[in-house]
């Protein structure tokens, strides 16, 4: 799917089709006011104050009806430029428009609005030409929005809509987002018995015994890769000091999102990030110049306090893992570090199906720590790594972290949504903070270079990317349930299919044995309901033959093979970790 704010032809017309969106709107209700409408990354949409009346999603069509008649018209539109004095005057009566022009910078003494026709918006633009360019959109959904994001303020009405330049791109864009509907995490988590959410703990994901063993498996790969790679583990206290907050830092720059509780007369703060535990743990012996690169892992649980409104999902949280390591290493082991580590991350990735784009976030304009030699030295370091491992890498400037640029990972999904997961961190501040050094080769202490690194980034959203990614029916490996058997008739065929669950069961798989007393017809659509990889129905040829006729999830087809066979071929395809036989 496409991101429409980073194309800046469909940004234009997104922009100028939430002003058509607004024009339509005061022809069908003269009382509506307008707070803002920005183009959003699918689409656009505007805030409104509608008094007394309620648009319902019934109305949208009314109101798509108006803004194709406006279109029709195909009146231009014409940029102005105002004083502040005027556009206060011109705006007198709407309270929304004046909060806008009140609160822009002091230096704003022009200001720009567009008309078109009877329909003039204060606006910085830019604008398509005429509004007969604005043929293909559709509007999406109504729902509630607080004045500007605070509970506070007076409940707006906030309509969704979306714009393309041709009708078979609109077309394609409204069928992947009912994809995208039908894939949603938080249905399907229920539908498959993932995970719930409760009234008890907003934003503290509940995971069931089927998510348990998604992440089970996830974490299992997560430590046989890491192993491979020579990393060791950790686990760093769930609770830590306030002075340990404060000299990492986090203390001043993020106590808003920390939970705390008073122990013995002492504050102490749920940790919202694993590193400082991690510097902890470094300390606590002697390093060598031999010794590294040190690579230290840890799948820690933090929490944050996220605003309530914020919360999704498994994508937004308040309690979630992250995947962390460290990594420390000497200056000349940089370049070398992040290609292997970017290779890895490739490696990982790959077994999900998942392409990626890098972009590579350099030093802040203000706030930074360090001086630019080491920023213009770390930046191309990244940059030179990257490319060695035959990526490129999109600059993003000055979006770096205060202490140090970073490469982050974007993945695709398998409809070409993009998601932020993997990051490489290079970082100045806290081994200066916490006083890390080694022994260097000539007997004297040097301060090492570290990296942060995450792959999954937070196992829960993680999770809740994979299933979107999957629509629910996730690869063999990765299955909660990957055989469910079926016998045909329970007073014949029973007992052979008692015996291959055994079987299966010895091997590892994990077996399902469907023996209630439904109709066959019915059991075989249930299974496909649960998404279930491999179905098996075992009836008389089966039974006297000891073969295994099973049915891959999605497919009509009905394979027949030995049992031995099948055990061969299921045990390769989860050691392969390859989606399906």
């Amino acid at each position: 799917m496409i991101n429409i704010k980073e194309d800046k032809d469909l940004y234009v017309l997104n922009h100028s089709c939430a002003h058509l969106l607004a024009q339509a709107v005061k022809h069908l209700y003269p009382n509506a006011k307008f707070w803002v409408g920005p183009v959003i990354d699918d689409g656009f949409y505007y805030d409104i104050d509608l008094g007394d009346e309620v648009i319902k999603e019934e109305d949208l069509p009314k109101i798509e009806k108006e803004m194709k008649k406006i279109a029709k018209d195909g009146k231009r539109i014409v940029r102005h430029e105002i004083s502040k004095k005027e556009a206060l005057e011109m705006f007198k009566d709407d309270p929304y428009k004046l909060d806008l022009i009140e609160n822009m910078d002091e230096g704003a003494n022009v200001i720009s609005c567009y008309t078109q026709g009877d329909f003039t918006d204060l606006c910085r633009g830019p604008h398509v030409e005429s509004v007969k360019e604005l043929k293909h959109f559709k509007l999406l959904k109504v729902s509630g929005a607080y004045w500007k994001g605070d509970a506070n303020n007076k409940m707006l009405q906030r309509i969704y809509g979306v714009c393309f330049k041709t009708e078979e791109d609109l077309q394609e864009h409204l069928y992947l987002l009912e994809e995208a509907k039908k894939r949603d995490h938080k249905k399907l988590g229920k539908e498959l018995d993932l995970f719930m959410m409760s009234e008890y703990g907003p934003g503290f994901p509940f995971f069931l015994h089927n998510g348990m063993i998604v992440r089970n498996e996830l974490e299992n790969f997560w430590y046989q890769e890491h192993t491979k790679e020579g990393y060791e583990f950790i686990k760093t206290p769930i609770m830590l000091n306030k002075e340990l907050w404060e000299l990492s830092g986090h203390w001043f720059n993020y106590r808003e999102n920390m939970y705390t509780s008073e122990i013995d007369e002492k504050t102490f703060a749920i940790k919202p990030m694993n590193c400082p535990g991690g510097m902890l743990v470094y300390k606590n012996s002697l390093h060598s110049y031999k010794d590294l690169p040190l690579r230290v892992g840890e799948l820690g649980q933090v929490h944050r306090h996220e605003a309530s409104g914020a919360l999704n999902g498994l994508f937004r949280v308040r309690t979630f893992t992250q995947d962390d390591a460290h990594i420390f290493m000497r200056e000349d082991q940089i370049e070398e570090e992040v290609i292997r580590l970017i290779n890895f991350i490739d490696r990982m990735y790959k077994v999900f199906g998942l392409t990626y784009d890098i972009e590579l976030s350099t030093r802040p304009e203000e706030k930074y720590i360090g001086s630019i030699d080491i920023w213009n030295h770390s930046e191309k370091a990244l940059e030179d790594a990257c490319h060695k491992a035959g990526h490129d890498c999109k600059i993003n400037p000055g979006d770096g972290a205060f202490y140090g640029p970073k490469l982050d990972f974007h993945i695709r999904d398998s409809l070409g949504r993009v998601w932020q997961c993997g990051t490489i961190q290079l970082d100045m501040n806290l081994p200066e903070r916490f006083d890390l050094t080694y022994v260097d080769s000539d007997g004297s202490k040097k301060r090492p270079v570290m990296l942060h690194r995450v792959i999954y980034g937070s196992i829960e959203r993680f999770i809740g990317i994979l299933i979107e990614h999957y629509a629910g029916a996730f690869p063999l490996w990765l299955a909660p349930i990957q055989i469910n058997i079926i016998p045909v008739n329970n007073e014949y065929h029973l007992e052979y299919a008692k015996e291959l669950q055994e079987e299966f069961t010895k091997n590892h798989f994990r077996v399902k044995l469907d023996d209630r007393n439904e109709k066959l017809g019915y059991k075989m659509r249930e299974s496909q309901t649960k998404k279930i990889p491999l179905t098996i129905v075992v009836g008389e040829e089966e039974m006297k033959n000891h073969c295994v006729s099973y049915r891959e999830f999605g497919k009509q087809e009905t394979i027949t093979v030995s049992k031995e066979e099948f055990i061969s071929q299921v045990s390769e395809c989860i050691e392969n970790k390859t989606y399906n036989l």
